[in-house]
C-alpha cells in the first residue's frame, strides 16, 4: 500500500505541468511574504475606527439607566451583571451572564419580558473562530433568530462565512447567507467583497447581491468605501488628530431609479456625519452632527474607580425634538478578585474569542 500511494505523488512531482504551477506558486507565496503584508481586518469592521470609536451609534440611549456588574473572575473570565433602565427602547431589567476563555466565550442575556438572547463562540485554533447566535423571544412576537458564523484568520487575509436563519426542513434551502472575503493587496491598501444569497421561502425564487469594499489605512488616517449591489454608497474617513483627539465623517448615498425607472431620473438620499472624540484623564466625550440637522454627544466619567456616569443628548433641530439619558455603571469587585489581578501583574490577558 505505501509503494502504491508514493508512486502517484513521484509521477506528480516529475510531471512538468504539475513542478511548472508549484513553481509559479512557491514564487507567489514569497513574493507576498517580502511585502510585508498585513491582516485587514474584516468586511463588516472595514470602517470600525469611524463608526464604533468615534460616532455615537452605539452608545446614544434616552433616559435613565443603571448596570451594575460582578466579576468572579479574570482567568476564566466570569461576570454577571444586572440592568435597571426607564426610556426609549429600553427594557426594564436585564440580567446578563458572560464566561470566556483562550478557546470558549459564552454570553447570555434575559429581559423581563422572558426574552432570550445568547452568544457562543468556540476558537479551533488560532485563526479559526465559530460563532453561533440565538434570540428567543415570547410567543406572538416573530423575532426568533439562529445564526451562525465561520471566521478564518489568515496573514494577510480574513474569510467568513455566516448563514441568519437557515433551513433545510421543507425540502429546499431558506435562510439567509454571507460570504466575506478581505485581502491586503499592498501594506496599505486592502481590497474585499461580500456575496449575499437569501431566499424567504420555498416558493419565491433566491435572491443574490454583491458588495465591493476598499480600506486605505495610511500612518495617522484610514478611509474605506463600500459599494452595494443596491446602488448605495458607503464612505468613511478616519483621523487621529493628536493623542487625545480623533474625528471622522461617515457618509451614505443612495441612488435608485425614480417612479419612470431610470428614463424618469434617479432618486438620491444620503446623509453625512460628522463626529469626533476627546479622551481625558478619567473621561472620554464624543460628538457629532449630521447633514439632517440632528446634534448629539456623549460624555463617560469615571467618578471613582468603580463607578462611572454617562450622559447623552441630542437636539433634531429639524423636527424640534431633544432628548437625554443619564446613566451609571458599578463595578463590584471582591478582595479575592483584586488579589487574582495583583497575581497575574503584567501578564497577558487570555485571548477571548469575542
Amino acid at each position: 500500500m505505501a509503494a502504491s500511494s508514493e508512486k502517484p505523488l513521484s509521477f506528480l512531482r516529475n510531471n512538468p505541468v504539475y513542478s511548472g504551477l508549484s513553481d509559479v506558486f512557491s514564487a507567489f507565496q514569497e513574493r507576498r511574504e517580502r511585502l510585508g503584508l498585513s491582516n485587514p481586518g474584516t468586511v463588516e469592521n472595514i470602517a470600525r475606527e469611524v463608526q464604533r470609536d468615534v460616532l455615537l451609534t452605539n452608545y446614544m440611549f434616552s433616559g435613565l439607566r443603571a448596570d451594575v456588574t460582578k466579576a468572579f473572575s479574570l482567568q476564566p473570565l466570569f461576570q454577571v451583571s444586572h440592568q435597571f433602565a426607564m426610556g426609549e427602547r429600553l427594557n426594564p431589567y436585564t440580567f446578563a451572564a458572560l464566561y470566556g476563555t483562550s478557546k470558549l466565550f459564552a454570553q447570555g442575556n434575559i429581559d423581563n419580558d422572558g426574552a432570550l438572547s445568547a452568544r457562543f463562540n468556540w476558537r479551533w485554533g488560532a485563526s479559526s473562530v465559530t460563532k453561533s447566535q440565538f434570540q428567543i423571544t415570547p410567543a406572538g412576537t416573530g423575532q426568533d433568530m439562529a445564526q451562525f458564523e465561520h471566521e478564518y484568520t489568515g496573514a494577510d487575509f480574513t474569510a467568513s462565512l455566516k448563514a441568519l436563519n437557515p433551513s433545510f426542513l421543507e425540502g429546499g434551502l431558506t435562510g439567509i447567507y454571507i460570504g466575506h472575503y478581505m485581502q491586503s493587496v499592498t501594506p496599505k491598501l486592502a481590497l474585499g467583497l461580500e456575496a449575499v444569497w437569501q431566499r424567504a421561502g420555498l416558493t419565491q425564487g433566491p435572491d443574490t447581491a454583491v458588495s465591493y469594499v476598499a480600506r486605505y489605512k495610511s500612518q495617522d488616517w484610514i478611509a474605506t468605501a463600500q459599494l452595494q449591489a443596491q446602488g448605495a454608497l458607503n464612505t468613511s474617513y478616519w483621523r487621529r488628530l493628536s493623542e487625545k483627539v480623533q474625528a471622522g465623517v461617515d457618509m451614505t448615498l443612495q441612488v435608485a431609479p425614480g417612479a419612470g425607472g431610470m428614463m424618469g431620473g434617479l432618486q438620491k438620499e444620503g446623509i453625512t456625519t460628522f463626529g469626533a472624540k476627546y479622551d481625558f484623564r478619567m473621561s472620554t466625550f464624543r460628538a457629532q452632527i449630521d447633514t439632517k440637522g440632528k446634534l448629539s454627544c456623549l460624555l463617560e466619567k469615571r467618578v471613582a474607580a468603580p463607578v462611572t456616569m454617562t450622559f447623552a443628548a441630542d437636539v433634531d433641530h429639524f423636527t424640534q425634538q431633544a432628548k437625554i439619558g443619564v446613566g451609571i455603571s458599578i463595578e463590584a469587585t471582591g478582595e479575592e478578585l483584586q488579589e487574582q489581578q495583583e497575581a497575574l501583574g503584567a501578564q497577558p490577558s487570555a485571548n477571548i474569542p469575542f
